[in-house]
């Protein structure tokens, strides 16, 4: 049976402050078996028909394919953002002891 995949989640805050709060709340709910953030970073989009530039808080947040609905929902609702970028990639490979690592700590056990 394979191995669970390992998502690699990534998310933008309106400021450091919050990408803090969304990333603890994502960690001791096990939802998540780490989350970095980045913060100053420079967001050029478009929004409600006008581009739009800001300085956010990058968010990077280690799950995997089965927490994934959960994870985006709690991000959601801890958001102040109407749409919040919330994109998830899975991870195709990497450093087997820590996709373990990533795997273990997100598993229903620890619930």
């Amino acid at each position: 049976m394979p191995a669970e995949t390992v998502m690699f989640v990534y998310a933008t805050a309106r400021e450091r402050v919050q990408a803090e709060e969304i990333g603890i709340a994502l960690v001791k709910e096990r939802l998540a078996a780490c989350a970095n953030v980045l913060d100053n970073v420079r967001s050029f989009y478009w929004w409600q028909g006008e581009i739009q530039q800001d300085s956010e808080a990058l968010l990077i947040v280690k799950t995997t394919a089965d927490r994934i609905e959960q994870l985006i929902a709690r991000i959601k609702a801890l958001h102040s953002y109407d749409c919040p970028c919330i994109e998830a990639i899975p991870v195709a490979a990497g450093y087997a002891p820590y996709l373990d690592w990533v795997r273990s700590e997100v598993a229903v056990a620890h619930i």
